[in-house]
């Protein structure tokens, strides 16, 4: 009787057919890990984009700083067009846009150097606080009325497109591919909302501040611009942060060029971005010819009309661009990857020339125009700089500032070209449309061939198995 007590006093032994308890199994690195909780800041970024919340201090400065670049550089334009065209005219103007490429590959070449020499933000900021230096001298000419049109004009064309090239390339160095993706629609807002307020606020302060004035601002924006970049720098991981971002074999003064003509995917990214310079351009003077030949009057009538008209477009093709990059960049880049959402911009340009080269009237050429000057400014914009996530640090420094600055000037001097040679041999703008529409059929093979190379390149799309950070 008594051992029949035992067994409650002694300790439970499982049945031997019982496995014993797994002890708690470490997370692997395959498993998804658990979220922080949104914050309010998260929670507002997710009605354009999927921002975590470790990610929104960043992605916001970021974003100010793209904005203030953009504002800084209408400022500069809204003093370089009078001066320009008051120091000799529209030819001169011309001319000189031809400078800016020969310019660009002295820039370059001096880029490539300084690459090879410093990290990331050394060079980023050396860049910017160069340009900072300029605008300041180039106010204090201002200030005494020196005859400074024509230069001013090389520059403003140089200064542009080097700092927000380095910009993206800091970006592009900052995040892996699968954020850039998620987080570039975002950071593009800043582009799309700064090139719409510049230019509806500099052309205002221009009445109050004058030139010289306004170049003050624009060199304390950019300084500012550089201090964000800083912090964003050293509140970030930056592995290799702190290194020349060109090293080893392909180290040089050329290496971008040599980055450009000797890799596949670069020289494709390169011949997309002359091809849709010298289409968009074209198409530039297309609309101004359209609207010449449909304006009619005394030469003031014909000035009232056309500023009224350009008023109008500039207003639909920012207020639409801003409006694409709030809602639709984001989830097209989520839904369709950067592969097939590139196919947007040229499929709108080959349907707009196409009625341009059957219709070639005002409000056909004007709504083809909006349409694609939009998507270039938001959905296009954002895609192209995501293309450089897959590429190398060297590329992203010095490649991509190669394409972003001379290629991409290169296609206005390949544009200016085809309008010479349609004013000398007195080309129909019908014919002259058809001409673009052949330019979008070859904009659409790079773009096919883009496709293949980065699926090679992908870390994520196209992988069924891959999971974007």
């Amino acid at each position: 009787m008594h051992l029949t007590s035992l067994p409650s006093e002694a300790p439970t032994v499982p049945p031997a057919s019982d496995p014993p308890p797994e002890p708690p199994r470490p997370a692997s690195d395959n498993e998804p890990e658990s979220k922080p909780a949104a914050t309010l800041g998260s929670r507002f970024l997710a009605l354009f984009a999927e921002v975590r919340p470790n990610e929104v201090v960043t992605v916001l400065l970021l974003t100010f700083t793209v904005f203030a670049l953009l504002l800084a550089y209408y400022f500069l334009k809204v003093v370089r067009e009078p001066l320009i065209l008051a120091s000799g005219g529209a030819e001169v103007k011309t001319y000189a846009s031809a400078g800016q490429a020969t310019l660009l590959v002295i820039a370059v070449q001096i880029h490539g150097a300084l690459a090879r020499r410093f990290g990331r933000m050394q060079l980023v900021g050396g860049i910017y606080s160069f340009f900072v230096v300029c605008i300041l001298a180039f106010a204090f000419l201002a200030k005494i009325k020196a005859p400074i049109g024509v230069p001013f004009y090389l520059f403003v064309g140089v200064m542009s497109l080097m700092v927000v090239s380095q910009f993206w390339a800091f970006a592009n160095d900052l995040y892996d591919e699968g954020q850039g993706k998620r987080l570039f629609a975002i950071v593009g807002v800043g582009s799309s909302v700064g090139a719409a307020a510049g230019a509806a606020i500099a052309g205002r302060l221009f009445k109050y501040v004058g030139p010289s004035g306004l170049l003050l601002l624009a060199g304390l924006i950019l300084a500012g611009c550089a201090g964000i970049l800083a912090i964003v720098h050293n509140r970030e991981p930056h592995e290799g942060g702190s290194e020349p971002v060109v090293k080893g074999k392909g180290a040089g003064a050329f290496s971008g060029f040599r980055l450009v003509f000797g890799e596949r995917y670069l020289g494709l990214l390169a011949l997309m971005a002359l091809v849709t310079n010298w289409v968009n351009t074209t198409g530039e003077y297309l609309l101004d010819r359209t609207l010449l030949a449909s304006t009619h009057g005394t030469k003031e009538q014909v000035e009232a009309s056309v500023a009224a008209f350009k008023g109008n477009y500039f207003f639909w093709v920012n207020g639409i661009g801003v409006a694409l990059q709030l809602f639709v960049a984001s989830r097209l880049l989520a839904r369709f990857g950067v592969r097939k959402t590139l196919f947007l911009m040229p499929i709108f340009s080959l349907a707009g020339y196409s009625i341009m080269a059957v219709a070639p009237i005002l409000a056909a050429v004007a709504v083809a125009k909006i349409a694609e000057n939009s998507i270039d400014y938001s959905i296009q914009t954002t895609a192209r700089q995501a293309l450089f996530l897959v590429t190398s640090r060297e590329a992203k420094f010095t490649a991509k500032t190669v394409i972003d600055t001379f290629v991409v000037r290169f296609g206005d001097v390949c544009a200016a070209g085809t309008i010479a040679v349609a004013a000398v041999v007195h080309i129909s703008t019908r014919v002259l449309s058809g001409m673009n529409v052949a330019l979008v059929l070859v904009w659409i093979a790079i773009v096919v061939g883009i496709g293949r190379e980065h699926m090679k390149l992908s870390k994520t799309e196209g992988n069924p198995e891959a999971k974007p950070s």
